[in-house]
């Protein structure tokens, strides 16, 4: 099943490949402005071959994940304290449904009056989108633990530390990982736009570079390196998921199938 998965993916990127070769040589969009996929690829060429470029691809992916652990690591924890200490859920509930929706590129200038071009920009910038991810899907789990068991738990004294390692936690622990996952694609996300803004160091300010100097193959090519890092981010996530999830039903039913 996968392996048809794999190949009709594969399918779908050749025909896509194929559509950005055709349209341009076809004249049905200025070559100056979408240059061919052949171009593209060649410009890829030699952005690989560029030292500056893993210089970048570095940063991005130093910004990636730092911003990411911060963002779990305060999620997981702030998720976790606030269902557990009573009537903290009802304080902190309206104080996140303001601040949740803010976008953080709404923080660029924060972030750049604080920090300038500096990697904590891109740290606060990634840090502030992915840990909403992170906190709400441990609030969502938490609120799913089943009241018998945790009602059972406590009958057989077990401490507020034991509940929450033999009860909570394996409740919370497939939505921890859906935040998980989500948090890592925002992070990028996030990452790159913050580096084509404020111009901290990474891809996203050599894309910038790319477009000032009219480097139209050379800025492509390196959005196609940032789809290609957002696909190897999900894949690797998925994987992750999998593996902390191999004892629940979701799982055993996917390898089942």
């Amino acid at each position: 099943m996968r392996g048809s998965e794999a190949a009709l993916g594969a399918a779908g990127c050749a025909v896509f490949v194929a559509l950005g070769e055709a349209v341009p040589r076809l004249g049905l969009v200025d070559e100056d402005h979408f240059p061919p996929a052949g171009r593209i690829a060649g410009a890829l060429g030699r952005e690989l071959s560029d030292a500056a470029f893993w210089s970048a691809l570095g940063d991005t992916l130093t910004g990636w994940a730092l911003g990411l652990a911060i963002a779990v690591s305060a999620g997981v924890v702030a998720g976790v304290v606030i269902s557990v200490v009573p009537y903290l859920r009802e304080v902190t509930a309206s104080t996140i449904e303001f601040l949740r929706p803010i976008p953080s590129v709404a923080l660029i200038p924060l972030a750049v009056l604080l920090y300038g071009t500096e990697l904590r920009s891109v740290l606060l910038l990634v840090g502030y989108a992915a840990f909403w991810q992170v906190l709400i899907q441990v609030l969502y789990g938490v609120r799913d633990v089943d009241p018998v068991a945790e009602e059972t738990a406590r009958s057989y004294g077990l401490g507020g530390w034991a509940r929450v390692r033999h009860v909570l936690w394996p409740t919370a622990l497939p939505y921890v990982m859906t935040g998980v996952r989500l948090a890592a694609a925002v992070a990028l996300i996030l990452a790159v736009t913050a580096e084509l803004v404020i111009g901290a160091p990474g891809l996203g300010a050599r894309i910038a570079v790319a477009q000032t100097s009219q480097a139209v193959p050379e800025m492509y090519a390196l959005i196609v390196v940032t789809g290609v890092l957002g696909l190897l981010i999900n894949v690797g996530a998925r994987a992750v998921e999998r593996r902390a999830l191999a004892w629940h039903q979701s799982v055993r039913g996917e390898v089942a199938v």
